[in-house]
């Protein structure tokens, strides 16, 4: 086995398949783009399933990738293993309808054992396969020339995600001595064993089933080859060393641990759980960051949250108590650097991101710690158990470790309900994995689309209406030669000028005619060999492929979407000047009558930015700056500056759209020649979608003139009911009422203490000795609930040894208050009195022995419940 650094087995594996004929795609970010299914890119297959499903036909049907994945589904494991990680990096080789398992187990055995790629001893290596897939044995057996004793049937050997291609797999294990465990099956130490001597290495799915919506399987018509390979653990038999952790791509990680908490790594084994989790979680947090996640409270943003928290949770046990997680981003960046410059480049905002969210992190720890020790409490008054539930929800809330919550209730005296923690904790994965499964699984391969290759040609950039010809048409699934009135046909034109839904930009809209026949179109999208696809109902007449056709999109709208796709590649660059460079397109929508922008920001857009960003896009609409855009290869482009799109893939030739020099991005949308053309922009909303992503939806041209116009004519009707002579005074009218409303309601709530102080009379004659308590219970007039706790300071002030309680009509409700004297609260309680007199108002309520409140929705029964509570108190 050669010893290889990580960088060189990616490097190795990627050249490898170049050299048998695969596209190497880049890796994808983690945040998925135009797939909800998913939280995070989760496998090297995640950001293919376009191809696995036969939505689009790859440039080459072979390809070979190493891309980054998160997968959170076992967090708690993460640093009590040897394997288990949130951020991981998967080589995967595919073949989409091309080669099939010969080819596949062939490429994995030469590249594993070739002295010129991994080197590894064949006689070291073991495969396990499918009961039934004999076409495996055979070629591990016959072709490769494995011993019978060294293939391994496994019935769990089938991949399987739901609807969309399945198939069997097989895995290739490496032996690493029996200095990890001597052969035992009772100890699964055996290929496909749980155990630490036979590692898997690398994982071939042979895709050759649709998986029905019946839960049928019926062969596929294209098969297609998934292999993964996980680099962490290739590293760690290629550097032989026992865990992943110990590999290169770790150990600088865990050294800068080192040196921050003054404790060395495998010199205690707790400690070593709290380095392994830090080093594991700062790889993720910073990548995640770097693709565009922000912590957050929710989605994929709580996850970021909920990781850094362990993290921080478990340095404790190496004695850092302050913020240091941010400090370890430099390692990550340096480590991942060859074949991922993003953490380097956005390391300052990384760090930026973290070191904010640390200091959050350590206040909310102390809310943490003073919810335990409420918990504590509770358990020490009943059982000397704290409750499962609770213990479950301050692990999810606020990050706690339950080894801490445990540890603590240890010291305490105290036990945790494990078992009710551990269903609890069971909900949610299974939460989890039901959310996987359904989100995982594909799209049934079209064979129909697939097989449309005839040539389209976009003419939509130069042209708005095109003399054409339709070459292909589909009813109900079926390719057809003709169409009838009141039919939805899909079809594609020789050439056509609609747009297909791209980008952000949504497709247009319009006719595809002649004397004989109307189609009105509706939706226009890419079919799977790149042609537009049209959708529409035929109008009138009969559709016959092969016809003679104009097509013609709407004018008046195209003209729209071209302004707003203009005024959004402006925002974009007005948002990066006013708010930073960390900022990146987390999404767009570009409509006729509107644009949607959404972006990674880590908090609101203040009024004042919004206000510069506004100015901003206007005034380069004002200077009337010409809209180039010119087709050039890539690394052209982006050495002339252009922004590439967060998400985007680009081929080797790509589209710049230059409003330079404010703006220059890669773009396929379709844009105004002129900005000047925009006519005017404005913000209508600023908002946030969750995990640190924040929505702008603004107008231009004539739909920005009519919403400030709509404006404009509330305003003059504020003027006019005001009675201001001119625009300048109406903020001061305004401001004029505003304190005349607050001087009135001053002086009304001083009239009704007034009244209610003229009412009571001699209040000494309303007490009444129950029980042996001094007691007040009346009903008051008072404006709302805030009032009668006024009416009741007033009472308490004058009779500071009495049980007070007070009811009132207030708006057809009912609302109470009960005070009790505290040297009298162990003879009865004010949250008592109003937890059993809330209920006779049609109510509830309830507070602290000395203070109480409550309400209720039947105001004709308030003197049956001050009498009612008045017979509470004698009976006690």
């Amino acid at each position: 086995m050669k010893q290889l650094k990580a960088s060189e087995i990616r490097q190795n594996f990627i050249d490898y398949f170049k050299e048998q004929g695969h596209m190497v795609e880049p890796s994808a970010p983690l945040v998925p783009i135009d797939d909800d299914s998913l939280l995070w890119i989760n496998s090297g297959v995640a950001t293919l399933k376009k191809y696995f499903d036969g939505r689009e036909i790859p440039k080459k049907p072979r390809i070979v990738n190493s891309q980054k994945a998160i997968r959170t589904n076992d967090i708690e494991n993460v640093g009590f293993t040897a394997r288990h990680h949130t951020f991981f990096e998967m080589l995967g080789n595919f073949s989409i309808g091309d080669y099939f398992k010969r080819e596949a187990i062939e490429f994995a055995w030469e590249f594993l054992t070739s002295d010129r790629w991994m080197g590894m001893e064949p006689e070291k290596l073991y495969v396990t396969i499918h009961p039934e897939d004999t076409e495996a044995y055979d070629l591990w057996h016959d072709v490769i020339g494995l011993e019978e004793s060294r293939i391994i049937r496994i019935e769990g050997n089938f991949w399987d995600i739901g609807e969309g291609p399945s198939g069997p797999n097989t895995e290739i294990f490496y032996d690493r001595g029996p200095e990890y465990g001597k052969d035992d099956p009772a100890e699964e130490m055996y290929p496909g064993g749980e155990n630490e001597r036979y590692l898997e290495v690398w994982n071939l799915v042979f895709s050759e089933f649709n998986h029905n919506k019946d839960h049928t399987y019926t062969p596929l018509p294209n098969k297609n080859i998934d292999t993964g390979m996980g680099l962490e653990r290739m590293a760690s038999i290629a550097q032989n060393v026992r865990t992943n952790y110990e590999t290169d791509l770790f150990m600088p990680i865990i050294e800068d641990v080192e040196k921050i908490s003054g404790k060395k790594y495998q010199e205690d084994a707790d400690q070593d759980v709290a380095f392994k989790v830090i080093a594991d979680h700062i790889r993720t947090i910073a990548f995640a960051i770097g693709d565009g996640a922000l912590p957050a409270n929710e989605g994929r943003g709580y996850v970021l949250r909920r990781l850094l928290r362990r993290a921080v949770r478990f340095s404790q046990s190496l004695d850092i108590n302050e913020p240091f997680m941010y400090q370890l981003v430099d390692a990550v960046a340096d480590i991942m650097e060859p074949y991922y410059p993003e953490v380097k480049q956005k390391a300052d905002f990384i760090k930026r991101v973290i070191k904010s969210e640390e200091e959050r992190f350590h206040e909310t720890l102390e809310e943490g710690l003073a919810i335990l020790n409420d918990m504590i409490k509770d358990a020490k008054a009943g059982g000397n158990v704290i409750n499962g539930k609770d213990a479950f929800k301050l692990y999810d809330t606020y990050g706690f470790p339950i080894e801490l919550t445990e540890e603590i209730a240890d010291n305490e005296g105290l036990t945790v309900d494990m078992k009710t923690f551990e269903a609890e904790m069971q909900k949610q994965r299974d939460r989890a994995r039901q959310a996987r499964q359904k989100s995982e699984s594909m799209q049934i391969q079209s064979e129909v689309l697939k097989n449309i290759t005839t040539q389209s040609t976009f003419t939509g950039y130069d042209v708005m209406d095109q003399n054409t010809k339709i070459t292909d048409i589909i009813v109900n699934g079926e390719r057809v030669e003709k169409a009838d009135a009141g039919d939805t046909v899909f079809f594609v034109l020789e050439a056509t000028p609609f747009y297909a839904v791209s980008g952000g930009q949504v497709a247009d809209q319009g006719t595809v005619s002649n004397e004989n026949f109307e189609i009105e179109v509706t939706e226009v999208t890419n079919a799977p060999n790149g042609q537009n696809l049209h959708k529409g109902a035929v109008q009138f007449g009969q559709v016959a492929e092969g016809a003679e056709v104009e097509a013609s999109v709407n004018h008046a709208d195209r003209r729209d979407i071209k302004k707003n796709h203009s005024a959004t590649h402006l925002l974009h660059a007005a948002l990066k000047e006013v708010l930073g460079d960390h900022v990146n397109q987390a999404g767009s929508l570009v409509e006729g009558d509107r644009l949607r922008f959404d972006f990674s920001h880590f908090g609101p857009v203040t009024e004042e930015e919004l206000e510069q960003v506004e100015r901003r896009v206007n005034e380069e609409i004002w200077k009337g700056i010409d809209v180039t855009i010119k087709e050039m290869p890539i690394e052209e482009a982006k050495a002339s500056g252009a922004m590439a799109l967060f998400g985007e893939k680009y081929g080797d030739v790509v589209r710049v759209v230059d409003m330079s020099p404010f703006s220059i991005e890669l773009c396929g949308g379709i844009h105004v020649q002129n900005t000047s053309e925009i006519g005017l922009f404005k913000i209508v909303s600023e908002s946030g979608t969750g995990a640190g992503v924040r929505r702008i939806e603004a107008l231009t041209g004539k739909a920005a003139f009519l919403y400030l116009e709509e404006i404009q004519n509330k305003f003059k009707a504020v003027k006019h009911q005001v009675k201001a002579k001119q625009d300048e005074q109406v903020a001061e009218k305004v401001s004029q009422l505003i304190d005349n409303e607050k001087q009135l309601h001053k002086q009304l709530e001083q009239r009704n203490q007034e009244i209610t102080a003229l009412k009571m009379g001699s209040i000494d004659d309303q007490i009444e000795e129950i029980n042996g308590l001094k007691v007040l219970a009346l009903q008051v007039d008072a404006e709302n609930a805030k009032a009668l706790r006024q009416t009741m300071d007033d009472f308490k002030s004058k009779l500071q040894d009495s049980v007070i309680i007070l009811a009132s009509d207030v708006g057809d409700k009912v609302a109470l208050v009960a005070t009790v004297p505290k040297s009298e609260t162990d003879k009865v309680k004010a949250g008592d009195l109003i937890k059993n007199m809330a209920p006779v108002v049609g109510g509830k309520g309830g507070g602290r022995p000395d203070m109480a409140q409550g309400g209720g929705s039947e105001p004709s029964k308030i003197t049956e419940a001050l009498q009612f509570i008045k017979n509470y108190i004698k009976s006690l």
